[in-house]
């Protein structure tokens, strides 16, 4: 896992942000240190690959990394839940369609829900100009080498990105089944994102981010017609993984079952804002 191996020892970059994120090893004196309360601890990745280290001492860095990941996704969670929001994270491998999807949700429900992005790749603005030009805002972080977002780099885009109070948050994560399944970034689900074109047995090959997903996107049925791909056998593997994962089949492209997905989407959106209200207890 990343949080080991080393590969998150880079260089990101937030648009709006005027100085990089190197290591994410820093002190902050603004809103997001005050929410958070502490330094990110990344630098501590690449000790992992230092000469002798026995694999107890591997664990502790894993366990202290996700430990702070984790406070600064709860401090995430609590700014999400006080102003109402839907946060969802999209995960998938790289070219499961994610950001076709997105482009295409954000054009059918922006009149109806105010949304906004948060656009996680390595290098490159493409995805965010893409989602930008369906009137949707969206912000972009580059990772550099890292392979997924975290809930630090998360805090900080929302300084810039200002969504508006009980909108819907998606959040676009590196296409990477591995390492993002172990980062909680605040968000109220994990939707995976898996297409026709990758073979029914991602379920099994990648079990940790099934298993940390609610809701499973089928992607890309349109082509169902032209490949060997075993729908019920995919659905099987994921269930086996996941037994109480939520399945939707659609294409993205076509339009065929987005309106699943979109019901899904609003029965969601209701419960956050529910779930914002005071409950009247003093």
């Amino acid at each position: 896992m990343c949080t080991t191996c080393g590969c998150g020892h880079g260089e990101t970059r937030i648009e709006g942000h005027e100085h990089d994120h190197h290591d994410h090893d820093h002190h902050h004196d603004h809103h997001h240190h005050e929410a958070h309360g502490h330094s990110h601890g990344h630098g501590v990745i690449a000790a992992a690959h230092a000469p002798g280290m026995s694999k107890s001492r591997i664990l502790s860095i894993e366990q202290d990394i996700l430990s702070k990941n984790n406070e600064y996704a709860a401090g995430n969670r609590r700014q999400f839940a006080a102003r109402g929001m839907l946060v969802l994270n999209l995960v998938s491998s790289p070219g499961s369609g994610k950001t076709t999807l997105l482009t295409n949700t954000l054009s059918q429900l922006k009149n109806e829900l105010p949304m906004a992005v948060i656009e996680g790749d390595q290098q490159t603005v493409l995805d965010a100009e893409r989602i930008r030009a369906t009137g949707v805002k969206a912000i972009q972080i580059n990772t550099g080498k890292g392979c997924h977002l975290d809930a630090h780099m998360v805090g900080h885009a929302l300084e810039s990105l200002s969504p508006e109070e009980q909108s819907v948050l998606f959040i676009e994560n590196v296409g990477n089944l591995v390492c993002p399944a172990a980062f909680d970034l605040g968000e109220a689900h994990k939707v995976v994102i898996l297409s026709v074109t990758e073979g029914e047995d991602k379920p099994l090959k990648y079990p940790d981010m099934f298993h940390a997903a609610d809701l499973m996107i089928l992607n890309k049925i349109d082509l169902l017609p032209h490949l060997q791909f075993d729908v019920d056998a995919c659905l099987d593997y994921a269930r086996r993984v996941n037994p109480g994962i939520k399945i939707l089949q659609l294409s993205a492209t076509s339009g065929e079952g987005m309106d699943n997905w979109f019901a899904w989407i609003r029965a969601a959106h209701g419960l956050s804002l529910i779930g914002s209200q005071p409950t009247g207890k003093g």
